[in-house]
């Protein structure tokens, strides 16, 4: 047989790789079709596809655009606590007095300390109270001093992002935060009476619900939207005054909402459950520092970080992410905590995991931002290396799970990759964003990162559906 031209050779070597590099910037059928018919131009979007155990992506589309990546951004800041922290970690708020205790009457104030807890829930609350009562202390005569000096308090509006100023999600971080700032309205109809009944959990004196809503046989539909509400008052003392229409068709609902400020909802909480517990407390509450010589009463812990960030990815918890970011601005660089301080940590960290997004645009972790910005290829480089990490475990199953929980759980039911992939999503106005790990029909795991900006993104779902359905079956 005749030796081939030597040119001929070269030419058969170097295909491969041109046709993997064509291959890649190449869309799946169903993925650019489902682009197409949502009005989304590939311009719009970052795609990036690997096998974890390959080194060159299977897909990459517009992967270096600097995007917002919505609350995907939480895939970064809860991998750097797990790595940086330890799934372990605990959080503590600390009880202190300068009083003196005789019998089981205190007499002087009592002092809260917070270091930024993103778990200090109503349950939480309850049982940090109850320690206290368990070692001796009933009546308290003195006030209610806050510490919240471990985070630099800044006077955020919380109608600054989206005019929603009473979602719980809009709450902004503090160092005491307690159950989230929020007050759980049950709405529950009663046919026979043609009323409804809206129930508030905690009943806080502060906060007075007023109920003018017509009960109806309507179809449910947008019972939120259906419904009016007027929020009155200020930060010590609010009204919630409901009208408009609600459908007997609903059942019963509920929704959170916060209208306090943090002084005001802790000294309101903190006097309810008190006196539920058999203590008598009828003082004020102050902002103030915890004095010199003050003498601890309890330290409360809440749960291990490893669920901390479960909670986190698996619900999208904002107000969570935000408190974690803060967190490890403070403990990597001391009190009090600072936006600039946290986004120096994580940049510092990424440094040492020889990571480098140098597009990279933090503000407050979560996502609830209209400044943050990460690439699709940044993002899965950060997958890849969490996956090949010590906290990989703790990690990953903080993602949802396909059709079976968290912000993934009705999505892609009955489809074979349910159950399959843990994926975290990210939604805002203009920002649809997907990310996280498939194990593939054939046992491969492949990092998936799809983000979209574009006026049409809320119409991305069925593209980014596609794309996981392809990666897992292809």
């Amino acid at each position: 047989m005749r030796a081939l031209p030597l040119v001929f050779v070269a030419c058969l070597w170097s295909a491969p790789a041109a046709f993997s590099q064509d291959t890649a910037s190449r869309l799946p059928q169903p993925v650019a079709q489902a682009l197409s018919q949502a009005g989304i131009p590939e311009s719009s979007i970052g795609i990036y596809v690997q096998d974890v155990g390959a080194e060159r992506p299977l897909i990459v589309v517009g992967d270096e655009r600097a995007l917002n990546p919505a609350s995907t951004i939480k895939l970064l800041t809860t991998f750097a606590a797990l790595d940086l922290l330890g799934p372990a970690y605990r959080w503590s708020t600390e009880i202190y007095t300068t009083g003196v205790l005789q019998g089981e009457t205190l007499t002087g104030d009592l002092i809260i300390k917070g270091y930024g807890d993103p778990r200090l829930t109503l349950e939480n609350f309850w049982l940090m109270l109850r320690g206290l009562r368990a070692r001796g202390v009933r009546e308290i005569r003195g006030d209610l001093l806050l510490d919240r000096g471990y985070f630099a308090v800044v006077d955020a509006d919380p109608a600054g992002f989206d005019n929603e100023p009473t979602r719980p999600y809009n709450t902004p971080p503090d160092a005491l935060l307690v159950n989230f700032k929020a007050v759980r309205l049950q709405f529950v109809p009663d046919p026979e009476r043609r009323a409804l009944k809206i129930i508030a959990e905690p009943a806080l004196p502060q906060v007075q619900v007023l109920n003018n809503v017509v009960l109806d046989n309507e179809t449910c539909g947008d019972w939120v939207e259906r419904l009016k509400l007027t929020a009155l008052g200020d930060s010590a003392n609010s009204r919630l005054l409901f009208s408009g229409n609600y459908s007997i068709a609903c059942g019963e609902k509920e929704r959170n909402y916060s209208v306090l400020g943090h002084p005001q909802y802790i000294h309101g909480l903190f006097s309810l459950l008190w006196r539920e517990l058999g203590g008598t407390f009828a003082g004020g509450v102050r902002d103030g520092e915890t004095p010199a010589g003050a003498r601890l009463l309890l330290a409360h812990q809440t749960q291990p970080l490893a669920e901390i960030v479960r909670d986190i990815n698996k619900f999208s918890n904002n107000v969570m992410a935000r408190q974690l970011y803060l967190a490890l601005g403070a403990i990597t660089f001391g009190a009090p905590a600072t936006s600039e301080k946290s986004a120096r940590a994580i940049k510092q960290w990424l440094a040492t995991r020889r990571l480098s997004f140098p597009e990279l645009v933090l503000e407050n972790g979560a996502g609830l931002s209209r400044l943050e910005r990460l690439s699709a290829k940044s993002m899965a480089q950060l997958l890849i290396a969490a996956q090949r990490s010590a906290v990989m475990p703790e990690f990953v199953s903080s993602l949802p799970l396909v059709a079976v929980d968290g912000t993934m759980k009705k999505r892609l039911t009955g489809a074979e990759i349910a159950g399959q992939a843990h994926i975290k999503t990210g939604t805002l106005s203009g920002v649809r964003a997907i990310a996280g790990h498939v194990l593939d029909a054939k046992g491969r795991t492949m990092v998936v990162i799809f983000i979209v900006n574009h006026a049409r993104a809320a119409g991305a779902q069925s593209a980014q559906d596609a794309l996981l359905k392809w990666v897992y079956g292809r």
